[in-house]
């Protein structure tokens, strides 16, 4: 007998996170560009360490006791939302730690075996698992420069009416999209939100990254432009503040909120962090702090898309406006679990595209996070990149 006998079904079946370098390598670790990290010399620590003092002076039961979310942090939640055009009510959030635990509930309350979630494609592969995890059947639509493809959501949603299905939701991620950076135009905003209605299907707008805007002008979220009910709004602070604070949020229809937090067994989320973050984010600061976090990220976009079309010009990729990523398009006869491998033997780590796909597509991407590294090691990266690309390219070059 072993232990894996005891294991569930599901547990058997459960893959590792994608997180880690896919090889070993001997020496200096590589630089790594898959992973969307936030860049540790952004972290505003000295005023962290002020604000921790201050709460412990002032709130110190509150914060360290069992208790209740910080009030001021759902207020200041609203209060945002309010500013984005969505009129939301405290009773209508529900934070949770990070919006990775939001996307780990989603599942819980919603999907029965078999049914049908309706995702990008490519996307967010961490929350994809969640939902297969839970026995859902995927049905990826295509994203171009514009966001998802609404006319591709309009037909699938069409045909499974008439297999009479109906999708549990819609995941998407419409600002900066993990991975292929683009943002979804107004137009598909509201033609999605208008499908929502008409089929009565969920959307779930993950709008990890919406506050890391470089260029252009904001554009309303689902959210502010739904009047009946079917938008859950997912957001974080794990992308304007520290990612290690793990404080995320969620906006959406009353009952929905409520039934997602009956299953969020362990309670409230830290009210130490979520005092900390709320008295921190006071008075204007963490606007301040997205401003600085917005230029510095730019740079490092900057640096990244110079350096791609200076060293590897064969490859294509549009720049994006916000976030942490460029989902660059390989040279012809280029695949990207052909060289994954070898760019780590080059010192660099890269996500292949077909780990943003259900289905195993792809192998004509990678996503590239600008995020973390330093703009010099950035520049460096791309380097060892282009020879590893030509290293790939040698065999078919020569057949």
């Amino acid at each position: 007998m072993q232990l894996a006998d005891l294991y569930t079904a599901r547990a058997r079946e459960a893959l590792p996170p994608l997180w880690g370098p896919s090889l070993e390598t001997d020496g200096e670790p590589p630089l790594s560009l898959a992973y969307g990290l936030a860049d540790p010399a952004l972290f505003p620590q000295e005023e962290l360490v002020d604000t921790t003092a201050k709460i412990l002076a002032s709130h110190l039961n509150d914060a360290l006791n069992y208790a209740p979310v910080a009030p001021a942090l759902t207020t200041l939640i609203a209060e945002r939302l309010h500013h984005e055009g969505v009129q939301a009510h405290e009773d209508e959030i529900l934070v949770a730690y990070g919006s990775s635990q939001i996307l780990g509930l989603l599942p819980r309350v919603l999907i029965e075996p078999g049914d049908t979630v309706l995702v990008e494609a490519p996307t967010f592969m961490g929350a994809v698992r969640q939902f297969k995890r839970a026995g859902a059947q995927m049905i990826g639509l295509p994203v171009d420069a514009h966001g998802l493809d609404v006319e591709a959501l309009a037909t699938t949603l069409e045909a499974l009416k008439r297999k009479n299905l109906r999708p549990k939701f819609l995941y998407t991620i419409p600002t900066f999209q993990n991975p292929a950076g683009v943002t979804l135009s107004l137009e598909r905003r509201q033609r999605i939100v208008e499908l929502a209605a008409t089929y009565g299907v969920l959307v779930v707008e993950d709008d990890a990254y919406v506050d890391l805007r470089f260029r252009g002008e904001p554009l309303p979220p689902m959210a502010a432009l739904d009047q009946e009910g079917w938008v859950l709004r997912v957001g974080t602070f794990s992308k304007i503040l520290a990612p290690g604070l793990r404080v995320g949020w969620a906006h959406g229809p009353r009952e929905l909120i409520a039934r997602l937090q009956m299953f969020k067994l362990e309670g409230a989320s830290s009210p130490f962090v979520t005092h900390l973050v709320a008295r921190f984010s006071a008075n204007g600061r963490l606007e301040q702090h997205i401003t600085d976090l917005c230029a510095h990220y730019a740079l490092k976009c900057a640096t990244m898309s110079q350096a791609l079309r200076r060293h590897i010009p064969e490859a294509t990729f549009i720049e994006p406006d916000g976030g942490f990523f460029i989902w660059l398009q390989l040279p012809h006869g280029v695949q990207a679990s052909q060289l994954a491998p070898v760019a780590l033997q080059h010192g660099v780590e890269i996500l292949p595209g077909t780990r943003c796909y259900t289905d195993g597509s792809g192998e004509a991407y990678i996503r590239l996070a600008f995020s973390e590294l330093p703009g010099n090691q950035i520049e460096a990266a791309i380097r060892r990149l282009s020879t590893a690309i030509k290293v790939v390219q040698r065999p078919t070059e020569g057949g």
